[in-house]
């Protein structure tokens, strides 16, 4: 037996650290022969360390060692030479006779003469990395088809983020907790991320959970058999059993009573359920997707939701914007709408006019996506033009900035959130009051840069410093 083999042998932390490390790792005497072989590469190889001991790896057919093809040995390789591989991604031979994809790097073992004793090497399996990363490219792709279908639409920055949630979570069966105020499209998210998973060919059930008492909403989700309750007259599938090997979509989850927020925890934990009046479980497979408009974190600290059930559900918790927080989408949005429209009305509406859309930049928009989706429905149904107009949106829209005291005020910047909708000479010189004459937290408070404080400060005549009393008209 070769030193380094004896010493392996010798050492129970060396054995214990190779059987416990996640990647393949063997280990070459100073012949080459393989010595040691941990279980990692035993699952990636195919071969029992039995099979391999004392052989030379030029057995695994590395197809990259040095920049060429495994040669007959070590002696040949350039590892003696060089004293390491940098990782390199190469192919190796399976013992069923298949390639795998995989990195692998090598460092010599001296010791403290700095005589070699052998070769250790690291080999990662890439082939789920390189499943993943497909799944990725294939849901990148159904995501965009997704997108011009279904409307979601965004090119900003929040936006993009949630796109990469959803594209993240088509290689997962993990929970998700998908959150957000009504109206930011929390159904279309989930009905996307459903879409461009694994499951997609299997059903997508949607459960309102806010609409149902808590006993109809249980026998909602879990069934009932026959008698199990006055008016059960035959046994009902619920619908969790309807969603078997598809996803069940629960949405306004924050709703739910405590009673099935326990029988809910069980569905996750277990996969396991049991329809009312009976006491068989019948086992699931499903993926869960929950969403909601309230702050679960902050129900559970008011004892109103189970911890252990909130951990669980936002394992992959996904965050969708205010509208309002995403303006520059909204130029974006509003043509979308106007397609739609067209296609469902058969009009011919071209576009909007900048009088409209300046309007529609400067609302709030409390009701978020939806509002506006309602807003140019309501639009095409006055609309008597090629384009929508100022008159053709709804009046809350056309009164939001229609107190103008004179032609003194100022268009904000719209991509900025609004706090006030004008600014004219006497409520700026208030805020600079207030704000102690900081002229960047008057322009973070209105929205307007602070050059453009700067601009009509100077147009208005008000002082650069806070002095004897300004006038205000």
């Amino acid at each position: 037996m070769s030193p380094i083999a004896t010493e392996i042998q010798k050492n129970e932390l060396v054995k214990m650290l190779l059987e416990s490390i996640g990647d393949g790792i063997f280990i070459l005497d100073n012949q080459g022969r393989i010595v040691a072989w941990n279980p990692a590469m035993e699952r990636i190889t195919g071969f029992k360390f039995s099979e391999v001991l004392n052989k030379n790896c030029r057995m695994l057919n590395f197809n990259q060692c040095f920049g060429k093809e495994c040669p007959t040995g070590c002696q040949d390789c350039g590892i003696f030479e060089y004293g390491k591989v940098d990782p390199t991604e190469c192919m190796l031979h399976h013992k069923n006779g298949h390639e795998i994809n995989v990195t692998k790097n090598a460092r010599v073992i001296r010791d403290h003469n700095q005589k070699i004793l052998g070769i250790v090497e690291a080999v990662t399996d890439l082939t789920e990395l390189k499943k993943t990363r497909l799944q990725m490219e294939e849901a990148t792709r159904r995501l965009g088809e997704l997108n011009r279908l279904q409307g979601i639409i965004g090119k900003s920055q929040v936006m993009q983020n949630v796109f990469t949630f959803i594209k993240a979570s088509a290689a997962s069966d993990a929970t998700i907790l998908i959150q957000g105020d009504s109206g930011t499209g929390k159904e279309l998210v989930a009905s996307a991320i459903h879409t461009i998973g694994q499951r997609r060919d299997k059903p997508f059930i949607i459960v309102n959970c806010s609409a149902l008492s808590e006993s109809l909403l249980e026998s909602e989700l879990f069934g009932h058999v026959k008698g199990a309750f006055t008016g059960a007259i035959k046994s009902r599938k619920g619908r969790f059993e309807e969603a078997d090997g598809g996803t069940i979509f629960l949405d306004e989850i924050g709703e739910v009573s405590p009673y099935i927020q326990v029988k809910l925890l069980r569905v996750l934990q277990q996969k396991e359920i049991e329809r009312v009046g009976e006491s068989i479980n019948r086992t699931i497979n499903i993926r869960v997707i929950t969403a909601t408009n309230k702050d679960l974190h902050t129900l559970v600290q008011q004892g109103e939701f189970r911890e252990d059930l909130y951990y669980r559900l936002k394992v992959f918790p996904i965050y969708l914007p205010l509208l309002n927080n995403r303006k520059e989408d909204i130029p974006l949005l509003v043509n979308h709408f106007i397609t739609i429209n067209n296609r469902q009305t058969r009009n011919k509406v071209k576009g909007i006019s900048r009088s409209a859309l300046r309007s529609i930049m400067d609302y709030p928009w409390p009701g978020n996506v939806r509002e506006l989706a309602n807003a140019i429905e309501h639009a095409f149904v006055l609309c008597s033009g090629r384009e929508i107009d100022i008159t053709d949106l709804p009046l809350e829209i056309r009164s939001f900035n229609s107190v103008m005291p004179d032609n003194e005020q100022i268009e904000p910047q719209t991509s900025l959130p609004l706090i006030r909708p004008t600014l004219s000479k006497k409520n700026l010189i208030e805020l600079l009051t207030e704000c102690e004459w900081n002229k960047a937290e008057v322009a973070r408070r209105t929205g307007f840069s602070r050059a453009s404080i700067w601009k009509y400060m100077k147009k208005w005549n008000i002082p650069l410093q806070s002095g004897p009393k300004h006038e205000q008209n």
